[in-house]
């Protein structure tokens, strides 16, 4: 049975922010419910916005920002204007949350910090995303993802050895992000709870996400003192484990993570018994050691099956597998297609499919908004809050807010 509640319904999230940390963070909470009131420059607005045209077709919208940031409203202000910042207090006295991700002391040039807050809006929940935290050597310097997973060793531990990658999706933005939002939600219900008067401050560190996120290897290396080397589509910790080509020219992924499923795979998939009685394959450290043989008897008998029979027989036999896959491929992906995974969701040069949010809720569907164009909802928020239509206007010609939103130019 479907519902109309939403969990963050009445809450309202003032959100200072760009490229995918914050944004993902505020699309998360408006994906729950909340209203997220988008703060953006004037001046071009998020700069993910620019980051490329894709979507919808050339001059279209760019992915991240599509990806990151529906169901929010957008308006700008100048903030280096009185008048602008004067609007942004308003905003913030009706807010529960300020989630930001700006430069490093920007919030505090702008009498933003948390201690300012704590003072002027006791209610509002102070979010701060950043690359490294306060207190260290490294806290002044700009952060983005890429940095970020190089410093904390992650590109380490990813590719092959002597050939270090980042990990394709923007791991650091996201986890800090999702991060963010459940301190929010969880300061929201202790609020509630508790009968809190006066909002703590949130920071969140990518640095200290990715490093958190390091926690196997991290352990491993902190107790062995050997940094292992990145295996490509394979793991350290565990073997056999890996991708395989096929007959048929695909490539299979098969995994076991215990010693009964390794003797299965020995004896019922390749059929290998002389491999499952080796007292060199005994248990999975010693597997880890001679993974080259594993890895090549396991690669021989996959280069002579098709994947259909490969799959077939690994899952009969209740062994992890999976089909490696372009991204062209998982946009089609039957899977997702059976379960119902795609959503229309509007955007400024039209609709878009987009993802549903990974969290399936009895009685309650994600909302899903609309994409917005930059300072779409400018005249809207500030009629909401108090502003006539003669105090916009003059708002607008002395340049605290932007221009006049037009869809034909967004």
């Amino acid at each position: 049975m479907q519902s109309n509640a939403a969990p963050l319904a009445g809450i309202t999230v003032v959100a200072m922010e760009q490229a995918v940390s914050a944004p993902m963070c505020t699309r998360v909470l408006a994906d729950f419910g909340a209203r997220v009131i988008k703060v953006e420059n004037p001046k071009g607005g998020d700069f993910a916005r620019d980051y490329d045209d894709v979507v919808n077709g050339p001059g279209g919208l760019a992915a991240h920002f599509v990806w990151a940031n529906r169901g929010k409203e957008s308006i700008t202000l100048n903030l280096k204007d009185p008048a602008g910042l004067d609007v942004l207090h308003r905003l913030l006295d009706r807010a529960d949350a300020l989630v930001s991700n700006l430069a490093p002391g920007a919030l505090a040039r702008m009498g933003l910090a948390a201690a300012d807050l704590r003072e002027r809006h006791p209610n509002v929940i102070p979010v701060e995303i950043d690359g490294y935290g306060p207190g260290g050597p490294l806290s002044h310097k700009r952060a983005y993802d890429l940095l970020v997973q190089a410093e904390s060793g992650t590109c380490a531990a990813t590719g092959y050895p002597g050939m270090p990658a980042k990990p394709g999706p923007p791991v650091a933005d996201v986890s800090s992000g999702l991060y963010a939002a459940l301190s929010i939600m969880a300061l929201l219900i202790g609020r509630e709870r508790n009968n809190v008067a006066t909002a703590p401050a949130v920071a969140v560190s990518l640095f200290d996400t990715m490093t958190d996120i390091m926690g196997y290897q991290l352990t491993y290396t902190q107790h062995s003192g050997i940094d292992q080397e990145p295996l490509g589509m394979s793991s350290p910790a565990v073997a056999p484990y890996g991708a395989f080509p096929t007959r048929d020219g695909q490539t299979v992924v098969l995994g076991t993570t215990n010693d009964r499923e390794w003797q299965r795979v020995a004896r019922e998939i390749i059929d290998r018994p002389d491999l499952a009685d080796d007292p060199r394959f005994a248990t999975n450290s010693d597997r880890c050691a001679h993974r080259d043989t594993l890895n090549e008897a396991i690669g021989s008998w996959c280069a002579q099956h098709d994947l259909a029979h490969i799959q077939k027989t690994a899952d009969d036999a209740g062994i992890g597998n999976s089909r490696y896959n372009l991204p062209s491929e998982v946009v089609a992906h039957p899977h997702l297609q059976a379960r119902d995974r795609w959503r229309q969701v509007d955007t400024p040069k039209g609709p878009i499919p987009a993802l549903r949010p990974p969290p399936v809720i009895e009685g309650f569907e994600q909302p899903m908004g609309a994409v917005p164009g930059l300072g779409e909802h400018t005249d809207a928020v500030l009629a909401e809050f108090g502003f006539d239509a003669a105090g916009i206007a003059q708002l607008r010609e002395q340049g605290a807010i932007g221009p006049a939103y037009s869809a034909t130019t967004h």
